[in-house]
């Protein structure tokens, strides 16, 4: 008896080990439940308050589904709602957020981000934001550093690879492609000479919730998933191309 082993997976890294920075993956989205309900019927029970401000979030866990680096996660809030506003009274965090929105469903259908068909806006609009959930799409992770030694850096999305971009169709068909660093610097934390201890974001252990994400600062990862309540189920024939196949 004789054992090939060319058919064999890459092994796995390390626990904790990061993602290293400006890696090119096909990454999917699940939404963890925080137990807000959102705007849209559909999305009861999907949204998680931030317990500084009147924000609330889309508590998203990313998982790599294919590469040397398969089954490896990190965590991300979105603001969706609430928070600080621009000058037109508009949440700054849900502008941000909906143009990465934007991004991930023309990275997922194949959409050209110009093209603005009729056809083409149809897909763009969701009956909520339930119908994100169990996305997948090219993207580029980054590493955040922490802004004190004594915690971990993290890995964050650092954009959506869009149809177009040069890393698009190779990454969508799982084939290698070199990383492009982003060489991110550490975050500031919201106390910064205050004297106080790291903020909660910073720290191993999971926050009852996250603080607001502020406009221009890269998205606060979160914890591996707590039990959160279960969101309405989605109707079925009601999703997007990426949930019905």
């Amino acid at each position: 008896m004789s054992y090939d082993f060319n058919d064999a997976q890459p092994q796995m890294m390390p626990p904790g080990e990061l993602i290293p920075d400006g890696t090119f993956a096909k990454i999917r989205m699940t939404i963890r439940p925080g137990g807000v309900n959102g705007s849209a019927p559909m999305d009861a029970g999907l949204l998680k308050a931030a317990s500084e401000s009147d924000a609330k979030m889309l508590d998203c866990e990313f998982t790599v589904v294919e590469g040397p680096f398969v089954r490896r996660k990190f965590w991300q809030n979105f603001t969706v709602a609430g928070g600080k506003l621009d000058d037109k009274g508009q949440s700054k965090g849900w502008n941000i957020s909906k143009a990465s929105f934007r991004a991930m469903v023309d990275s997922a259908l194949g959409l050209n981000p110009k093209d603005m068909s009729d056809a083409a806006k149809a897909k763009r609009v969701l009956q909520g934001l339930k119908q994100l959930d169990g996305i997948t799409f090219a993207a580029r992770i980054m590493v955040e550093p922490a802004s004190d030694p004594k915690y971990r850096d993290q890995n964050r999305l650092a954009n959506v690879v869009l149809p177009g971009e040069p890393q698009y169709e190779p990454v969508m068909k799982g084939e290698a492609v070199e990383p492009d660093p982003v060489n991110a610097k550490p975050r500031k934390p919201a106390n910064a000479g205050a004297g106080q201890s790291a903020p909660a974001w910073a720290t191993d252990a999971a926050p009852a919730q996250a603080p607001q994400q502020q406009a221009g600062v890269p998205w606060t990862q979160q914890p591996p998933a707590q039990q959160q309540p279960a969101a309405q189920s989605q109707p079925s024939g009601a999703g997007p191309a990426w949930l019905n196949g």
